[in-house]
């Protein structure tokens, strides 16, 4: 493979395939009553420098790119159980800048990035409720499970480097535990495994990538200041996620962590906002991003069973 299409596809692989192992999300179990809903519209920015396969001739690679996301969160009764459903659509914007073989390059892309799906139920610690039934419920042991599906709907054009889309589909997996005490402390932990199908058109359309799953871990440790006014320390630790090109291996498998921290603030009944700070904690390969999030929420409820 020449020189310049085997650095293109590691930087594409390191630049946009990374970054669903970094995700951060207190609270994701949380049980609501069922037919709640939820708009939220949130703001990331990632900052940082990427960290490369030390053999390639590549220096100073570093990335700035900001991402606005729509959802939408319903949650509902599964067989007795409590579950929701949310739905993302990302638009991103990126600028990346390096040094390869040399000389100084920079690449800008913007475009909706891929939608994502994540179906979750709870398996112990509550069943579906109703608001008045939410009302009287005490949250101690909670037990989840989750899927979440990334489908191949962004931007993406194989006779180019980076793209917002990163034409696959990728599968997550996870079990949650959740366990509040004292009205106001509590401690989240997830684990679960990112998995992948091929990219049949990548870097410059003729190619085959393929990934190995990526093992991801998370804890966050919440404090809760009065109802729906909490605040969390987060971190993570996620490995694996090995490509090949067309059958030959890359050496960018990863062992990364991040940490941070998230305060969610209720304006009214119906809007809350959330803020959230993280930075690499150990990056091995991958990007080393500062990122700083901000989300603006409005929920309803429907009408009851």
């Amino acid at each position: 493979m020449p020189l310049k299409t085997s650095i293109a596809v590691c930087l594409i692989g390191l630049v946009v395939g990374a970054g669903r192992a970094q995700d951060l999300a207190p609270r994701a179990y949380l049980i609501t009553p069922s037919g709640s809903n939820a708009v939220v519209l949130s703001y990331s920015f990632f900052d940082g420098s990427v960290f490369t396969d030390p053999t390639l001739p590549i220096e100073d690679f570093k990335a700035r790119y900001h991402a606005e996301i729509l959802s939408y969160y319903h949650s509902f009764s599964f067989f007795g159980r409590s579950a929701n459903v949310t739905g993302s659509l990302p638009y991103a914007i990126g600028n990346f800048q390096a040094t390869v073989v040399g000389v100084p390059r920079h690449a800008y892309k913007s475009g909706l990035a891929d939608s994502k799906v994540r179906v979750s139920v709870n398996l112990k610690g509550g069943p579906a409720m109703s608001l008045q039934e939410y009302r009287n419920w005490r949250e101690k042991i909670v037990i989840g499970a989750s899927l979440t599906v990334v489908a191949p709907t962004g931007q993406y054009d194989p006779a180019v480097v980076l793209n917002p889309g990163i034409n696959r589909w990728a599968f997550k997996p996870e079990v949650g535990f959740s366990r509040r005490w004292r009205n106001r402390w509590a401690l989240d932990l997830y684990a679960g495994g990112w998995f992948f199908t091929a990219n049949n058109q990548y870097f410059p359309g003729t190619s085959i990538r393929t990934q190995q799953p990526i093992a991801v871990g998370e804890s966050h440790l919440n404090y809760y200041v009065k109802p729906r006014l909490w605040v969390s320390l987060d971190a993570n630790f996620w490995a694996g996620g090995q490509s090949a090109i067309n059958g030959f291996p890359r050496a960018d498998y990863q062992r990364n962590s991040r940490a941070g921290g998230t305060v969610a603030i209720p304006i009214d009944r119906h809007q809350a906002l959330k803020f959230s700070y993280s930075r690499g904690a150990y990056i091995s390969i991958g990007g080393n991003y500062q990122n700083v999030s901000a989300a603006w929420q409005y929920s309803w409820l429907g009408p009851q069973p």
